[in-house]
């Protein structure tokens, strides 16, 4: 009977192998499509026994997210605190998960992420006022409104110390978004899924037992026209979001301004990290990480990933060749292919 043990147990791990992978293979694959935030597209795959297509309530969901986030629907309620002179009482679930989100990554960022740096995004040209580029006394200004250490908020309501101050989640919005709607999905009983919304993505479970969820990672030093695929991801049950320099950008006498601010200095960032991928467990925490980090910088950044749990990052910079390399944290070399990685 003792040698007859590893065999029976061995066959009983096949057979719920077995049973398992018949069902995820009986299973139907829902597509659903749309735009939100205005025109940014989004993409939902998910694996159902039934077949249901929940496209029309991830649309209401998505629509009463905006109505609570978004800054360019005015009677919003991020939009009514902004033009507001002092505190806001929430309306929706969606406002205080963001503060408190933003709160931790700004801390353990020392201060590289900030919702509050919308004013010097847009003096720089790259909000709704194409501005010129603003001399020094527009930056020590404007710097006068930025630091999320001016918003205060509890579970009821947010703050602001001075009127002008004003929050603008877009580098963590996306993230957040895919968090919800990936948790609809969820609470309906499905747990293969995917949610991507303008190129952030949450995988959970997988696409049948034998195929993990693929995503691509693209060469940010190819020109703008151009697309190249450098590296593709395999997930499971995490969240991905990238940032990058290499497509918003303008050039203005000479010299080359991109849109990743420096909340700490009010200046374009000038290092050379060129790329940040962040995997988290949630995407809203990937997203605002991937912001992070391509305002710090490489060195700052490697430091972060050591000292915050549940963090890893694929991260493609300029070397001092002149050419383009990558650095992977060790959580995630495994379920990373590099295909066109030259130094």
């Amino acid at each position: 009977m003792k040698r007859l043990y590893p065999v029976i147990l061995i066959l009983i791990v096949f057979i719920i192998w077995k049973v398992r992978r018949s069902g995820t293979q009986n299973l139907q694959m829902v597509e659903i499509s749309g735009t939100t935030m205005g025109t940014i597209g989004y993409s939902v795959k998910y694996f159902t026994e039934n077949g249901v297509n929940y496209g029309k309530e991830i649309d209401s969901l998505l629509k009463v997210w905006n109505l609570s986030l978004s800054t360019y629907i005015p009677e919003s309620e991020i939009s009514r605190f902004n033009n507001g002179i002092n505190c806001f009482e929430f309306e929706s679930k969606f406002f205080f998960p963001v503060l408190e989100a933003s709160r931790s990554v700004y801390e353990n960022s020392y201060g590289a992420f900030d919702p509050t740096i919308g004013p010097l995004v847009n003096a720089w040209g790259f909000g709704p006022d194409k501005s010129i580029v603003p001399d020094s006394s527009r930056v020590d200004s404007l710097m006068r409104l930025v630091g999320f250490d001016k918003i205060h908020f509890d579970r009821e309501k947010v703050c602001k110390e001075l009127p002008n101050i004003k929050l603008d989640f877009s580098a963590i919005a996306k993230g957040y978004a895919v968090d919800v709607v990936a948790d609809f999905i969820e609470s309906k009983g499905i747990h293969n899924l995917l949610v991507e919304i303008g190129g952030e993505l949450v995988c959970k479970g997988t696409k049948n037992d034998s195929m993990l969820w693929r995503t691509a990672i693209e060469d940010p030093a190819v020109e703008v026209y151009e697309r190249n695929i450098l590296a593709v991801a395999e997930l499971k049950d995490r969240a991905v979001a990238t940032s990058g320099n290499y497509r918003n950008y303008y050039v203005r006498d000479g010299r080359k301004y991109v849109h990743t601010i420096n909340p700490v200095t009010g200046y374009p960032i000038t290092h050379t990290l060129l790329s940040a991928s962040v995997f988290a467990d949630n995407c809203m925490l990937a997203d605002a990480y991937a912001t992070a980090f391509m305002v710090l910088g490489l060195d700052k950044t490697k430091t972060i990933l050591d000292r915050v749990p549940g963090l890893d990052a694929y991260l493609i910079y300029s070397n001092e060749k002149g050419g383009v390399s990558t650095y992977m944290t060790e959580g995630i070399a495994q379920n990373i292919e590099e295909l066109d990685v030259q130094d």
